[in-house]
């Protein structure tokens, strides 16, 4: 190969021989883009494509009127000198990793993924690469998760001490992927109506549009004066936290939920009564099983904690270096 076939520019990941970006920061062209997170998938771009189990996401993330095109997994597609195709990369609903094909040469951005089991998603399938470009939220040895049913039982059980204090339980999680995950979890285990913040009903509708089984749910809406919330559990961004609109439902009891909550003594975990360990990005056994599995020769780390990751990797004789997006 004479030249990279993913490199960094300040709109984000280039492929030179596609002539396309890979989640883009800035306008351009072509984005191809691995989920509908914000910081993934922005408006603004000439066309996008996407995998199509992501679609009714993108369309809720980018508008209706974005131009698009939408593969199913697996199925690849052309674009420039190369051959694209999307991958379940277990993050959220639709988000997927991308192989990249040229000239007899594999490279596969992961996107944002994780390895432990989730209801709400397909499971992240191992691609063989040559290269991997691999996000590193999580890389450091620190973060290593346990089974995600320990978190649910003690979700549960935080709800129940509500219940019995005569308190609202409001749950903070994130308003896409997280949200919809605790709720197929505890669909698992309740049949009880969890109230919603504004910002998550039309991305709890799209997973259920897409046979998702969740908690029954309904938003939270403007009810009268004086309505109790005792022992209703209620899910909201983080941002809620601290807003008139949290007020409602006193008394009440926070949590959240969140790998970084594994960091019991800082600030963001000190914020919240309680702090609930569950990821949608990969831990550290994760990330190096996800490495050795893809069986690339040469790995390149984005985003957190990557210079922690490529040193290890090169104690062990792989080459690796980090490939930083800036503002991306």
């Amino acid at each position: 190969m004479s030249l990279p076939i993913i490199i960094q520019r300040p709109e984000g990941l280039y492929c030179p021989p596609g002539d396309f970006w890979i989640d883009p920061a800035k306008r351009v062209p072509k984005a191809v883009i691995t989920h509908a997170h914000g910081d993934h998938a922005r408006r603004g771009m000439g066309h996008y494509w996407g995998a199509r189990e992501g679609g009714e996401l993108l369309r809720i993330r980018l508008g209706p009127k974005a131009p698009m095109t939408l593969p199913p997994y697996g199925e690849p597609f052309a674009l420039g000198a190369t051959r694209v195709s999307f991958h379940p990369a277990g993050h959220i609903l639709g988000s997927s990793q991308v192989r990249i094909e040229c000239d007899g040469e594999v490279w596969v951005a992961t996107g944002d993924f994780k390895r432990c089991p989730d209801p709400s998603c397909l499971p992240f399938e191992p691609v063989r690469c040559d290269t991997l470009v691999t996000e590193a939220t999580f890389a450091e040895p620190f973060y290593q998760w346990d089974d995600p049913a320990i978190a649910v039982g003690e979700i549960l059980d935080w709800w129940q001490s509500a219940k019995a204090e005569g308190k609202a339980a409001v749950l903070f999680c994130y308003a896409l992927g997280k949200a919809q995950r605790i709720l197929a979890e505890l669909a698992r285990h309740s049949s009880e109506t969890a109230l919603l913040h504004p910002a998550m009903t039309l991305l709890v509708k799209a997973y259920r549009k897409a046979g998702v089984t969740l908690l029954p749910t309904e938003p939270v809406g403007n009810p009268p004066k004086g309505t109790g919330f005792a022992g209703r559990l209620i899910l909201a961004p983080p941002g809620a936290r601290g807003t008139p609109w949290l007020r409602r439902f006193a008394p009440y009891t926070t949590g959240f939920t969140s790998g970084w909550m594994q960091q019991t003594d800082s600030p963001r975990r000190k914020a919240y009564d309680r702090g609930f360990v569950m990821s949608d990005h990969a831990d550290w056994p994760g990330l190096m099983r996800s490495i050795t599995d893809s069986g690339a020769t040469r790995v390149l780390a984005t985003h957190g904690n990557s210079d922690t990751l490529v040193a290890h990797l090169r104690a062990q004789g792989v080459a690796a270096d980090s490939l930083m997006l800036g503002s991306a």
